[in-house]
């Protein structure tokens, strides 16, 4: 009782984020007390540290990579590119929308997606001036996009290099069986959010209005070496995982040569167009605090009661099958994640996964059944994941304000479809590849 009682405590400070605190410093209290108490020793501070370290920093590295595009014009060129694709069609509009929030969210992680696209589209909308039901169609949308289509790649959801590195998944395996999956994943959510939408998207706009995409572009020189950097990073993650080689230091190269040709470093004479120094300030190293303090905090719990109880409900699940132990293992993470938040639930999940001892495919389908559960059951909920709590935040700041019965309202009803259509193409794709490459 004493470290749920904790729990819920730094889970409150985490979601209120009084302004002298911020996520990190209320997480890190927690543990600060759930340590005082005894609820856990050092010894488990230094597991907990083990296992969020690698994907506390890949994370940051990736944020600060996003921040360089977005002060670059980056992603506002490619929402104007979608925009005039639209060609005037309010339903052609809305999945291009989407389809650019899946990429974003693939490449630069579901916070990025949803904190750095956000504003973009809402000032497209704003220029469009579509109305309030419509503009909230398109908000929506972009925000669960970017959980939903961040499957495919280690990097694109810190709950992905938790569980990658827990599991000692390589970035090749990794990938091989979650971009099946993650097609199906951003298939789903174009339909069910399409249609859920269907009667408040406008028919048509005026594509005329909207400016050219080269007028976004801040730093030209960051705009050229963008593709150049990002396929040498993706072939990097894909070449280093043979070494085990930690995410972060790939992703933290990747981070310097963009700060480099951002802050002009070897351009002599030449002034900088950006603020390195303001992107490294606007960084989340909160969220290294955080992960430290809440995943002390969640591994004091699991001590506690919840790993074993978890442990017992996934051996139950492995005997009814592995189709069933799939899907229900995911909704389990799924719902954890809702009332949890999907850090916690991750480390949970991943815990009792661990200790269920069951038959080694079981093992795998459970294990990214955890990963879908955590990536997609944080939209039940606004509490579900940090990405939304943020996002709501950013949306509050522009005027736009999504009550949480207003988002649970909408989350209940488009989640669990795309959910349960995630799953069964996980269910359906790992056994069959496991069969193939045995």
């Amino acid at each position: 009782m004493l470290a749920l009682a904790i729990f819920v405590v730094t889970l409150v400070l985490v979601i209120w984020q009084p302004k002298y605190l911020g996520i990190g410093w209320s997480a890190l209290a927690g543990a600060a007390v759930a340590f005082a108490t005894g609820i856990v020793d050092w010894g488990d501070i230094v597991v907990v540290w083990h296992i969020v370290w690698d994907a506390t920093f890949t994370f940051v590295a990736l944020i600060i990579i996003s921040l360089i595009l977005d002060e670059a014009g980056i992603f506002a060129w490619a929402a104007l590119h979608i925009a005039r694709w639209g060609n005037g069609r309010g339903r052609l509009l809305f999945p291009l929308i989407i389809l650019l929030g899946a990429v974003i969210s693939a490449f630069f992680a579901n916070d990025g997606a949803a904190l750095l696209l956000t504003p973009i589209v809402l000032a497209i909308l704003v220029r469009l001036e579509f109305s309030t039901s419509a503009a909230l169609a398109f908000i929506i949308a972009t925000g669960f996009v970017a959980d939903s289509a961040s499957l495919p790649l280690v990097i694109s959801n810190l709950v992905n290099i938790v569980s990658a590195n827990f599991f000692h998944v390589s970035f090749s395996r990794y990938a091989l069986v979650m971009l099946p999956v993650d097609l199906v994943s951003v298939l789903a959510t174009l339909v069910v959010v399409g249609l859920y939408f269907r009667r408040t998207v406008p028919r048509l706009y005026a594509v005329g209005i909207i400016e050219s995409p080269a007028t976004a572009i801040h730093d030209h020189h960051v705009f050229r070496a963008t593709p150049p950097v990002l396929v040498v990073l993706l072939i990097a993650l894909f070449v280093t995982a043979r070494w085990n080689i930690p995410f972060s230091f790939v992703m933290g190269i990747a981070a310097l040569a963009l700060m480099a040709v951002a802050g002009r470093w070897f351009a002599f004479g030449k002034q900088p167009v950006l603020s390195v120094t303001g992107v490294l300030r606007n960084a989340p190293w909160q969220i290294v605090l955080f992960s430290v303090g809440m995943y002390v905090v969640v591994y004091g719990l699991g001590n506690a009661w919840l790993t074993d109880s978890a442990a017992q409900l996934l051996v139950w699940l492995s005997h009814q099958g592995n189709f069933i132990a799939t899907i229900g293992s995911g909704f389990a993470a799924a719902i954890l994640a809702s009332v949890m938040n999907n850090l916690p639930s991750t480390l949970i999940g991943a815990l009792a996964v661990h200790h269920a001892n069951i038959h080694p495919l079981t093992e795998q389908l459970m294990l990214y059944a955890n990963v879908i559960g955590n990536d997609l059951g944080p939209k039940f909920t606004p509490i579900g994941s940090l990405a939304t709590l943020l996002w709501l935040h950013v949306l509050a700041g522009k005027g736009y304000r999504i009550s949480w019965g207003q988002y649970m309202k909408i989350g209940i009803v488009i989640t669990p479809p795309v959910l349960l259509l995630t799953l069964v193409a996980l269910a359906l794709w790992l056994p069959f590849l496991s069969g193939s490459t045995s």
